[in-house]
C-alpha cells in the first residue's frame, strides 16, 4: 500500500486495478478480482472492458444478480456484444429467472450460431421452460 494514500485505494491507477483484477480472475480468485474491479468500475464507469471483467468476476463469485446488472449495462451500451448477451442470460438463469434468460441467450446464439456454449445454454433453458410448462 502506498504510504501517501489515505483513501484505502489499492496501489496503482485504474488500469493497474483492471490488470490485477483480470489476473486474479484467471488465477481463480473471483472475489478478490471483483473487489479490485469494483474500484476500477467506480473510477471509470463507462469502461466496457472493466464492466465485462467485473461481471465475469461477480458471476464466478456467485453474485449473479450483480453480474446480470453489469452484463445488461454492456448490452445497453453496445447491442453488438454477443458475449454480454450470453453472460446476461446465464446470470439470469442462475438467479432463477429462466424465462428472462431465454431472450438474451437466443440473441447470443443468433449472433454467433457457431458458438457451442451459447447454443447449449439456450437449449437447456428452453428445455427447462418446456418441462415446467408440462408439470
Amino acid at each position: 500500500m502506498d504510504p501517501e494514500r489515505t483513501d484505502g485505494a489499492p496501489e496503482g491507477d485504474v488500469y493497474d486495478w483492471y490488470q490485477r483484477g483480470v489476473r486474479l480472475l484467471k488465477e481463480g480468485s473471483p472475489a478478490a478480482a471483483a473487489a479490485l474491479l469494483e474500484r476500477a468500475a467506480a473510477a471509470e464507469p463507462d469502461s466496457r472492458s472493466i464492466r465485462e471483467a467485473l461481471a465475469r468476476a461477480q458471476f464466478n463469485s456467485r453474485r449473479y444478480a450483480e453480474a446480470a446488472e453489469n452484463f445488461r449495462w454492456i448490452v445497453d451500451a453496445n447491442p453488438a456484444e454477443d458475449y454480454a448477451y450470453f453472460g446476461l442470460g446465464l446470470s439470469l438463469w442462475r438467479t432463477g429467472d429462466i424465462e428472462g434468460a431465454q431472450e438474451p441467450l437466443a440473441i447470443a446464439a443468433a449472433m454467433r450460431p457457431d458458438e457451442r456454449n451459447y447454443n447449449n445454454a439456450l437449449k437447456s433453458v428452453r428445455a427447462t421452460i418446456r418441462a415446467r410448462r408440462e408439470m
